[in-house]
């Protein structure tokens, strides 16, 4: 299972209200589990933002989520959500253990230096862990999904 994760931001000048609306329409228009959240702070920066996160079974199925988000029945609400838009991040993970659905809590976090994957992943107490594959932002390197960490509010 893999999960392609985006963190994005409005512009300045673009209501909330209009951004998470035109959002949720986008969301509800896919064929993947989907789900988008407000955070308070953004995991690698202070400021708040959106996490969105796509779950797909293998990589060739990212590549059609990908394609058919910007076609078809999707083009117009991606297109309505992309022109409110300021920043964006991202990153694709890796179902390490746990439920594969998009996470109501994470906290995100990287391997010390110097230590092996296979005992670091094996200290994790966390029910639901996912490790970062491909690098496309400052995303961190695992998420853990064991409760409330973060402030976030699903869209």
């Amino acid at each position: 299972m893999l999960a392609y994760v985006f963190w994005h931001r409005p512009r300045a000048d673009v209501s909330t209200t209009e951004y998470e609306v035109r959002l949720r329409a986008f969301h509800d228009s896919l064929d993947v589990p989907s789900a988008s959240f407000r955070l308070g702070e953004l995991p690698f920066a202070p400021d708040s933002g959106y996490e969105d996160w796509y779950i797909v079974d293998a990589w060739s199925e990212l590549g059609e989520l990908n394609a058919n988000a910007v076609a078809g029945e999707h083009r117009e609400r991606h297109a309505a959500i992309a022109e409110l838009a300021g920043e964006g991040w991202g990153g694709v993970y890796a179902l390490v253990r746990g439920a594969a659905q998009p996470p109501p809590a994470a906290r995100w976090v990287s391997k010390p230096a110097g230590m092996d994957y296979e005992a670091f992943v094996g200290s994790l107490t966390a029910p639901t862990v996912w490790q970062r594959q491909l690098v496309l932002g400052p995303g961190a390197e695992f998420c853990l999904v064991e409760g409330e960490q973060a402030e976030r509010t699903r869209v």
